[in-house]
């Protein structure tokens, strides 16, 4: 029996406001442990929460940049729960009437576009940071204690819900780079996974090929890493095909990724609503944001990363366009002039191996650079380009000491190096084509890397045969 793959996401993500959901306390990555807190974010007795208007305002763009609804109201609940990183025993966050609900947002792919469903997108507080100690790795698998900083309990966080519209691990991959891109880009959060301002669970399930039912699923909780999302959906797609082809039953229960075995252990069973005991939030009046904030929002859209990736797979087919865009380094290639795939062939490659940040390079002095790109060392190349972000950079540095590609200036050394090697020539002449490369690094020594490769190669080649 072939079997279809069934993924929907939970993405959660740090809102970049100054303060935190219901207080005042300032958000500061990095604090000493427990030293951005107060008695409302510690759920001390007689505390009153106020929404942070900031907050509220970013998770409509958001919702607007992903196609929702906004809600004419919507209202906080209270989440019951009992972890050592919930301090009021409960989290407000949004349950059936959330602030951004029904949008969808496009996966481009080499096969045409895929739509994937947002269930919602609401508006809560985070938890305090669990630190587990003991362990390898910081994860909770194999740490023997654990301790809570509650800087982080009260941060805004939105909880991006999608459809179970994804059908395989890739897919869920790249729709994960391409939200992150657009949460950036909409200034709302720097989505960084490592400091935990993006995370996400995974949903999985997998049912017969054509069929359309909903098995039972599985969650794998708080992932921070794109490629181990990747690996853990493949690895729970294979471990319930198993289960059911033994004739077993697929439990649902929540698994703890861990990328160092690439195993899951479970950690419980998986809640559903009822175990929640959701309660609207008895100290806060529903929203009710203005037709005229939600318009005004809706005029900051930029060109999101979606459309402009199906724009430029126009000029540079869709591969590297998604890399572009899911890179942040389209802005610069669409400055810099010139032959348009091999400039985005220059930034996809050795200019994103410099690690520069495309917003410091000056565009014009980048394009003379990739222009001269054959008539220079590839050394001063790379030099060149591991300095282009630097301020008053200029490429006429750099296009001096120009490439040799005349063929009358290499036929001589070409001849030299031959002579000097009768014995790798007749190699080669019996049959060690492998050696064409031994006299390519000869003539290439002989100039100190300044000769043009390709006329190398091709001279070589021509007297090899004589």
């Amino acid at each position: 029996m072939s079997w279809e793959p069934v993924i929907g996401l939970e993405i959660h993500v740090h809102l970049k406001t100054r303060t935190k959901m219901f207080c005042r306390c300032e958000l500061e990555y990095a604090a000493g442990e427990n030293t951005r807190t107060c008695p409302v974010c510690l759920a001390h007795p007689g505390t009153l929460p106020v929404p942070n208007v900031r907050a509220i305002e970013m998770t409509i763009l958001l919702g607007l940049g992903l196609g929702c609804e906004i809600a004419e109201n919507a209202i906080f609940h209270r989440k019951h729960y009992f972890y050592p990183d919930s301090p009021k025993g409960y989290q407000i966050s949004q349950y059936d009437e959330p602030l951004c609900v029904d949008g969808k947002l496009s996966l481009q792919t080499a096969d045409g576009g895929i739509v994937v469903g947002i269930v919602r997108a609401h508006l809560e507080e985070d938890a305090a940071k669990s630190v587990h100690m003991g362990g390898a790795q910081g994860r909770i698998s194999g740490a023997d204690r654990t301790l809570v900083d509650f800087n982080r309990a009260g941060t805004p966080l939105v909880e991006i819900v999608t459809a179970p519209d994804i059908h395989s691990s890739e897919h869920a991959k790249r729709f994960l780079q391409l939200l992150r891109q657009t949460v950036v880009e909409l200034g709302i959060s720097d989505a960084e996974m490592e400091k935990g301002s993006l995370r996400f669970d995974v949903n999985v399930s997998v049912r017969p090929e054509g069929s359309d039912e909903l098995r039972t699923r599985t969650e794998l909780k708080n992932m921070n890493s794109f490629n181990f999302a990747a690996k853990g959906i493949d690895r729970e797609i294979q471990r319930q095909i198993q289960v059911y082809e033994s004739g077993g039953q697929v439990e649902q229960e929540t698994m703890h990724f861990d990328p160092g075995n690439e195993s899951a252990p479970p950690l419980r069973s998986k809640e559903e609503a009822q175990d929640y005991r959701y309660l609207p939030e008895p100290d806060l009046v529903p929203l009710a944001p203005p037709r005229e904030l939600v318009e005004r929002l809706r005029g900051e859209l930029p060109e999101l990363p979606g459309a402009r990736i199906g724009r430029l797979a126009e000029e540079v087919g869709f591969e590297t366009a998604e890399g572009l865009v899911t890179s942040g380094r389209d802005r610069l290639y669409e400055r810099v002039a010139g032959d348009r795939r091999e400039v985005a062939n220059v930034l996809m490659n050795q200019f994103a191996a410099t690690g520069i940040d495309p917003a410091t390079v000056n565009a014009d002095e980048l394009a003379k650079l990739i222009e001269a790109r054959d008539r220079i060392p590839r050394q001063a190349f790379t030099e060149a380009l591991a300095a282009s972000g630097d301020k008053g950079f200029s490429a006429e540095a750099y296009l001096g000491d120009g490439q040799i590609t005349e063929t009358r200036d290499l036929e001589p050394l070409v001849d030299q190096v031959l002579a000097a090697n009768p014995q790798q020539v007749e190699s080669y002449r019996s049959g060690k084509e492998g050696l064409l490369g031994f006299f390519i690094g000869q003539v290439m020594k002989e100039t100190e890397g300044r000769a043009n490769p390709k006329v190398v190669n091709d001279l070589l080649r021509e007297k090899l045969k004589a």
